[in-house]
């Protein structure tokens, strides 16, 4: 890993990671303040809602405008959101600054991940690079929540205290200001121009979904997305069941996520010899195995044994995902492409949830890890389909 790849995937942290804070400091004020769970679920939807809207001309307007401009917008969405929670730490407050940091930390991931995808010269560096970006979620969803802990643990006259909070979000407006000292003296690609532009027919983003091996990689992105939203939905309800404590669930969802980062450290180094439909095919393969014995386990340490398996199958997804899109998808419309893939993500992690416990309570626990497995099967199937690699041209340096 260069050090212009370190730069980027350090900014992308830091925008995500002011997001990732506040997702955990505004529903503990909200609770703090007497709001109930229904609008504390509420609170946390939004943090995924805008980017559902956002993620589309987010992508449009990187496919114009590069790196530099998307990411700057983006710090200073992230920094308006947080700050307005230091000024006015209220519930309706809170919402406004839901949206714009997750709308922040979506616009500023899309610019990153297409930059990155176009400066690389070849299958295997795409299949390198995007392993590498992919930590970079990982390591914001702890920096930026451990953050606003620590500060609303101990800037305070008390633990827990207004002022506490006001001191987390303060250091979370702050902390996007470094994204543009990281991203600032990268080196802009050149503008790729559009068919339309030259007197061709117009592009809808659409269209895009009209490209089978496009469609094919969307469908098994939702799945990949899917299997890990069920994972963090079921789990818990079935550690209730086995009688299991809080502290032991959450060392099974750490060893799940410990999982997924570590075989992402590890791709970057046998990136030649992964093929991303046989490894996308594989994980799912894997997966919908995996979640047919997962239910029918007793004890915590199967349950974390499980957990460890899941999170290295579906941890080579989103790198595989992300090197295929670029493969598959012309350099003037990449931007698009994220855009519809993020959308897609977002929006199933509003509705997602609504939907499993809907089925939970009609099939239980055990029937939601089987017809997800189930579907995993299709999706198997659909990843082999996707089609042969379409080698990538270089256009500059990270």
């Amino acid at each position: 890993m260069n050090g212009a790849l370190a730069r980027l995937i350090a900014g992308q942290i830091c925008v995500h990671g002011s997001m990732a804070g506040m997702r955990l400091a505004a529903p503990l004020l909200a609770l703090r303040e007497g709001y109930s769970a229904a609008a504390v679920g509420l609170l946390v939807a939004l943090f995924a809602l805008t980017q559902v809207f956002l993620a589309l001309p987010a992508g449009r307007y990187a496919d114009r405008h590069g790196l530099k401009r998307p990411v700057g917008y983006s710090v200073a969405v992230a920094c308006v959101g947080a700050g307005l929670a230091v000024v006015f730490p209220t519930f309706p407050v809170l919402c406004i600054s839901a949206l714009l940091t997750g709308g922040a930390a979506g616009a500023a991931t899309i610019a990153v991940q297409r930059h990155a995808g176009r400066a690389v010269h070849d299958a295997t560096e795409l299949k390198q690079v995007f392993s590498w970006l992919s930590i970079g979620p990982a390591v914001s969803n702890f920096i930026g929540p451990f953050a606003a802990g620590l500060a609303i643990d101990h800037a305070g006259s008390a633990p827990g205290s207004l002022e506490g909070y006001r001191a987390a979000f303060a250091l979370l407006a702050l902390l996007p200001l470094l994204s543009w000292f990281c991203v600032r003296g990268t080196q802009e690609l050149p503008a790729v121009v559009a068919a339309s532009a030259n007197g061709g027919p117009p592009q809808r983003a659409w269209d895009l979904l009209n490209d089978p091996p496009f469609r094919r990689l969307l469908i098994v992105n939702w799945l990949i997305s899917s299997c890990w939203d069920v994972h963090a939905f079921a789990v818990p309800l079935l550690g209730h069941e086995r009688g299991l404590s809080a502290a032991v669930i959450g060392t099974i969802f750490g060893a799940f996520a410990i999982a997924a980062t570590v075989i992402r450290v590890l791709m970057p180094f046998v990136a030649k010899r992964l093929r991303e439909r046989g490894v996308m095919a594989g994980a799912m393969l894997v997966t919908a195995v995996l979640f047919a014995v997962y239910p029918l386990l007793q004890s915590a340490f199967a349950m974390g044994l499980c957990s460890v398996l899941l999170g290295l199958v579906l941890g080579t997804g989103q790198p595989m995902v992300m090197s295929l899109l670029h493969q598959i998808t012309p350099s003037h419309r990449q931007g698009e492409a994220l855009g519809l893939r993020l959308m897609a993500i977002n929006a199933s992690s509003v509705l997602m949830p609504l939907m499993f416990g809907s089925a939970g309570a009609v099939i239980g626990v055990s029937g939601l890890f089987w017809v997800v497995g189930a579907a995993g099967l299709g999706g198997a199937r659909l990843a082999w389909r996707i089609g042969g690699e379409k080698k990538p041209h270089g256009e500059g340096p990270v």
